[in-house]
């Protein structure tokens, strides 16, 4: 071959998106949701390795549990009086992908009082994605509140470069806690359900962060430097489960390989089998149709990112990290029909299962789907990154340790035993 000429080695730079006028950005991003309907088999090669995503297939199968009017949405996001609800409706017109989501989600984000509402809502517009998600995010850069000004950047890096991206902020490590980190997970999941033994029915939830912590728990990634490599423990806290007030423990311990190549991150496959007590009637710790002790399993992978100026034991501490999970679930069909979304999403209403165990295969019914992201926070207020102060009631092997003492309650327990707590 000729020598193509020097000119050929230059990278070529899209033009910044501030300098696009509108209708040029208008072109870009039709041009970018356009794409989002084209089959990936026409331009991606081999169909059995671009095209054999189930959660891919359920979606396009699968009609929509939540029947509220796109109207009715639009009033939920904005004025339901329960901040779980708000954004439910706010992930669920996002999913919907209706011309004004853009709209709705920034005036979301801009008088929401719940600051969790207006950071998840800031995800739901990353998930919409292109230029004006881009420009979107970036209005609230300068947030008055350092963590929607944070997550703002971090998304809108992610859009324009795959990266996130932090502010300076310094970090806080608390000594003589189990974890060297607490990481606050924001988790998003399609909840795929099986409505009848043909296979042919299927339905789907698209639940958001707060949804999903109200009923499986509110849940935190806890590394240790030392081993964080291999293992890690996922804690889940569900709040209002028990009557006597105190959370529903239930820990995951995960272990699997990382990816080190780069020093400034790790990409991980993880997976986790832990014993639990599975629940027929659906419902966690209601034994009321019987129970059944059993094995769950679940997986995990993603990345996560290193920050040079948080350290903790003298390495890097993991800043952020994002990536998605899959499961199997159960959910009590017959329990929840003709009830609203309001009514379904309550503190342990679901619960998770596998297809493993001859005696709850036939009753799981629920593929869960989802992406997760995580990054630590300022709790406090203090203007310092918190690294490890969150609650979580996990030894490092995850056992119960309600009283964080490093020790287990009762060796080997890693969930709450429901017969020793008020229900």
């Amino acid at each position: 071959m000729g020598n193509p000429g020097p000119e050929s080695s230059l990278p070529v730079e899209a033009p910044p998106l501030e300098s696009l006028r509108d209708e040029q950005r208008d072109a870009l991003n039709f041009a970018y949701r356009t794409t989002l309907s084209m089959d990936p088999r026409f331009v991606a090669g081999d169909p059995a390795a671009w095209c054999s995503d189930f959660g891919y297939a359920l979606n396009r199968a699968a009609v929509r549990v939540d029947n509220r009017t796109d109207e009715e949405l639009q009033h939920d996001a904005l004025h339901h009086p329960d901040p779980v609800m708000r954004e439910q409706a706010v992930f669920e017109y996002a999913d919907r992908d209706l011309p004004d989501a853009f709209e709705l989600l920034a005036e979301v984000i801009r008088h929401d009082k719940n600051r969790e509402v207006r950071w998840d809502t800031l995800w739901a517009m990353e998930k919409l994605g292109g230029p004006h998600a881009i420009a979107a995010l970036r209005r609230f850069a300068k947030d008055s509140d350092p963590e929607i000004a944070e997550w703002s950047k971090l998304f809108a890096s992610e859009l324009t470069t795959g990266d996130p991206a932090f502010d300076g902020r310094g970090g806080v490590f608390t000594e003589g806690r189990t974890f060297d980190e607490t990481i606050y997970l924001l988790i998003h999941c399609d909840l795929y359900v099986r409505l009848d033994g043909t296979n042919q029915h299927w339905g789907k939830v698209s639940l958001g962060p707060l949804g999903l912590a109200r009923v499986y728990g509110q849940a935190h990634a806890c590394p240790n430097v030392a081993t964080r490599e291999k293992q890690l423990l996922m804690a889940k806290t569900i709040s209002g489960l028990h009557v006597d007030g105190s959370p529903h423990m239930d820990n995951y311990l995960f272990r699997g390989f990382t990816e080190r190549s780069r020093r400034d991150r790790g990409n991980f496959f993880f997976e986790s089998q832990v014993p639990r007590t599975f629940f027929k009637s659906g419902r966690a710790d209601d034994p009321s149709q019987g129970t059944h002790d059993t094995r769950i399993g679940f997986a995990r992978y993603g990345t996560w990112h290193l920050d040079p100026t948080l350290k903790v034991r003298g390495e890097d501490a993991i800043r952020y990290v994002r990536g998605r999970f899959q499961g199997w679930g159960y959910t009590n069909v017959e329990s929840v029909a003709g009830k609203s979304l309001e009514e379904i999403l309550q503190p342990g209403n679901g619960i998770l299962s596998t297809m493993h165990d001859p005696e709850v295969r036939d009753l799981t019914n629920v593929f869960i789907l989802g992406t997760f992201k995580g990054k630590l926070n300022d709790w406090d207020g203090d203007g310092r990154i918190d690294l490890n102060s969150r609650d979580v009631y996990s030894t490092v092997d995850g056992e119960i340790d309600s009283n964080q003492d490093g020790i287990a309650d009762e060796p080997g327990r890693t969930c709450c035993d429901y017969r020793a707590v008020g229900l």
